[in-house]
């Protein structure tokens, strides 16, 4: 998607802010934060970074000439949300420099940053997702999220089927639109996955990339391992909490020669094990699993994708059922498995959903589209 000519000029004397969560980088929301942000300061549009620092003290990045990010000091991290008092200080500072700022949902602090900044310009909204999980955060947050959802004057989620499923957003339809995440593609190292492919025994290798907890729904991926032959290694990359439960499961199931847990990997090495792969598997059971960049990464490459249908969430969008993969359903490890054989013991069927994979990448998933839609978006904001 091009972006229209006749807003270039106004586009490049837009302040911009990227609000929330934290740096460096751990999960797809931090992402899209950072990909926003660098992306339009490569355009000429200042777009900054304001964010809770996951390391000592604080610090601020260039990123380029219109473009940095700034990260205050965190206090503690409580519910799965940085706690950092210099955000609420810093963002009332910097506020009335931005045109708009873009708030990125669920973050609390953010929200909490933003009510008490006395900001009056126009607030763009993305609800990546609900808060599933947190109860008791929700409870206590719950009024603070009524009133950033009144405050803001655009919400846009990442797919139209989460927009139009979350309770919250049922009464603020008019405001709402969707702005997919989107990623650069992943270029594979061929030396690299060659090595890979001779390290894991030339076997039908299935995928999977994660922090390790019950969301993901690792442990129905390890029981898939059961209905799955020797010709099949299942490897899971990522560390989390669940490490010892689900390596005592593959133990107890005697299947250390099908699944691999190979722990975190390395920026550097993760391209060759989405190119030494032959299937992607998402096993995530929740909604919290609003999206799920990795699926979009594994397509990037061509690979089939093997997804759960979780209800209101986006994640059977990205991944479109016998197009570029399959969706079954979650909680379940055996229709894992026979998706997984329905694919790889159908050459044909394969090549097909490997084709539709790689062709839904390009038409939805290039960052460029979600950097030229949000540019669009701000624009009509200001313009309107």
């Amino acid at each position: 998607m091009a972006f229209p000519s006749f807003l270039c000029t106004f586009a490049a004397e837009m302040k911009i802010l990227q609000l929330g969560k934290f740096y460096p980088i751990g999960g797809g929301v931090e992402k899209t934060m950072l990909d926003l942000t660098t992306g339009l300061s490569a355009k000429g549009i200042q777009c900054d970074m304001l964010c809770a620092y996951g390391k000592e003290g604080s610090a601020t990045f260039e990123v380029s000439e219109h473009g940095r990010i700034i990260c205050t000091k965190t206090l503690l991290k409580k519910y799965a949300t940085m706690i950092s008092p210099e955000l609420i200080t810093t963002l009332k500072r910097i506020a009335p420099e931005y045109d708009i700022i873009h708030v990125h949902h669920p973050d609390p602090m953010a929200a909490l940053a933003l009510r008490l900044s006395g900001y009056k310009g126009k607030v763009v909204l993305h609800w990546h997702s609900d808060i599933v999980k947190q109860k008791k955060l929700l409870s206590l947050y719950k009024p603070l999220q009524s009133w950033l959802i009144r405050r803001a004057d655009l919400i846009t989620g990442t797919t139209p089927v989460y927009v139009t499923h979350s309770p919250y957003l049922a009464k603020v339809q008019d405001k709402c639109t969707y702005v997919p995440s989107c990623v650069d593609p992943i270029v594979p190292d061929a030396e690299r996955v060659r090595q890979l492919r001779e390290q894991y025994g030339n076997k039908k290798i299935v995928f999977s990339l994660g922090r390790l907890v019950h969301y993901k729904g690792f442990k129905y991926l390890v029981d898939a391992a059961r209905y799955l032959d020797d010709s099949y290694l299942v490897i899971i990359g990522g560390s989390g909490r669940l490490k010892d439960e689900l390596q005592q499961q593959i133990h107890d199931y005697g299947l250390e020669q099908r699944v691999k847990m190979v722990g975190r990997i390395s920026d550097e090495d993760l391209p060759s094990y989405y190119g030494a792969c032959d299937i992607y598997c998402l096993s995530s059971i929740m909604k919290t699993e609003a999206f799920a960049l990795v699926q979009l990464e594994a397509m990037s490459c061509g690979k089939p994708v093997v997804s759960c249908n979780i209800e209101g969430s986006g994640v059977p969008w990205v991944n479109k059922d016998d197009y570029s993969g399959l969706v079954v359903e979650p909680e379940n490890g055996k229709a894992l498995a026979d998706a997984i054989r329905r694919i790889m013991e159908d050459k044909a069927l394969y090549y097909t959903y490997s084709a539709g994979a790689r062709s839904r990448y390009i038409e939805l998933f290039k960052k460029q589209r979600m950097i030229d839609r949000c540019l669009e978006l701000y624009s009509q904001l200001l313009h309107s």
